[in-house]
């Protein structure tokens, strides 16, 4: 399989509100950059769509290493939780309702497709492609900002 390197970031104005994502793809030298957003969105959707994006731009199965600030995607891949909220029914060990199922329920199934390793890095730092992951997402949220 083919290692690809995946940078994500998602950014919002205000929780709920106008929502950006960036995403960049690296493999064998070459990047792609891939950017979106929605008028009304929370952070952390937008954290799992720039992921579920990355991921659907790869068009065979690959070996990814996944690079994002969102402490909220990588523990949930990494820790498995994401896993054990759909085993539950989209219930949380504290009894709560899990939230954003229906994009959870996406990235688990390309998950399945890929070999995905999680790497935390701190946001707004030293990371040149987390930052302009960044740079992309919030451009998305202000192209919205009414």
């Amino acid at each position: 399989m083919k290692t690809v390197t995946l940078y994500t970031d998602g950014a919002c104005s205000g929780n709920p509100g106008p929502g950006g994502w960036g995403a960049i793809l690296e493999f064998n030298g070459h990047e792609k950059e891939l950017s979106g957003g929605e008028d009304s969105t929370t952070n952390n959707r937008m954290e799992l769509t720039a992921v579920i994006e990355g991921l659907n731009a790869l068009h065979e199965p690959c070996i990814v290493e996944l690079y994002s600030d969102s402490k909220y995607v990588i523990d949930a891949l990494e820790k498995g939780w994401a896993r054990s909220w759909k085993a539950r029914g989209w219930v949380k060990s504290d009894k709560k309702k899990a939230l954003n199922p229906d994009l959870w329920e996406k990235l688990l199934r390309l998950a399945d497709t890929h070999e995905i390793h999680c790497h935390w890095v701190k946001g707004h730092a030293e990371n040149a492609k987390n930052n302009r992951c960044d740079q992309m997402a919030v451009a998305q949220w202000k192209s919205r900002k009414r």
